[in-house]
């Protein structure tokens, strides 16, 4: 079983990705009627032993709408002529989530604003305030 680098620590094995080939609607020429260039690129995120169990819930995330209930991405790649060309754009598509996914995220830490920045924050409320006071006082005029 060949498996296919993704990251530096992750590699998905061949055996988990399964490809079938149907009709495209794009472009194509005579051909298009008659090859199935289209390519649909499935992969079971979560029975795949190839990923690390945060970054499958990451990849689950990322996956939107290409997530079916079952758990499984299929990404659909018609937007070339060939065959091989749109099973090539397939697979870069879904090792691009996956790296996408095997980044962790930054956890942000609460904090809490300085004095200044506070100070700085009513000043420029005063100066508002004073400026729409000066707007609403006018002198009548007789």
């Amino acid at each position: 079983m060949a498996t296919v680098p993704v990251t530096d620590r992750i590699s998905v094995d061949e055996s988990e990705l399964s490809e079938t080939f149907v009709r495209a609607s794009g472009p194509g020429g005579q051909n298009v009627n008659k090859l199935s260039t289209a390519v649909q690129l499935r992969f079971d995120v979560r029975r795949s032993l190839s990923l690390p169990n945060d970054v499958a819930i990451r990849l689950q995330k990322l996956a939107g709408k290409r997530l079916t209930n079952e758990g499984i991405i299929v990404i659909v790649a018609q937007q070339h002529r060939t065959q091989e060309r749109n099973r090539a754009d397939a697979r870069d598509r879904l090792f691009e989530l996956i790296r996408e996914a095997a980044v962790k995220p930054i956890v942000r830490r609460a904090t809490r604003p300085t004095k200044a920045s506070k100070t700085r924050r009513l000043e420029g409320k005063k100066v508002r305030s004073n400026v729409k006071a000066l707007r609403r006082d006018r002198p009548g005029y007789d």
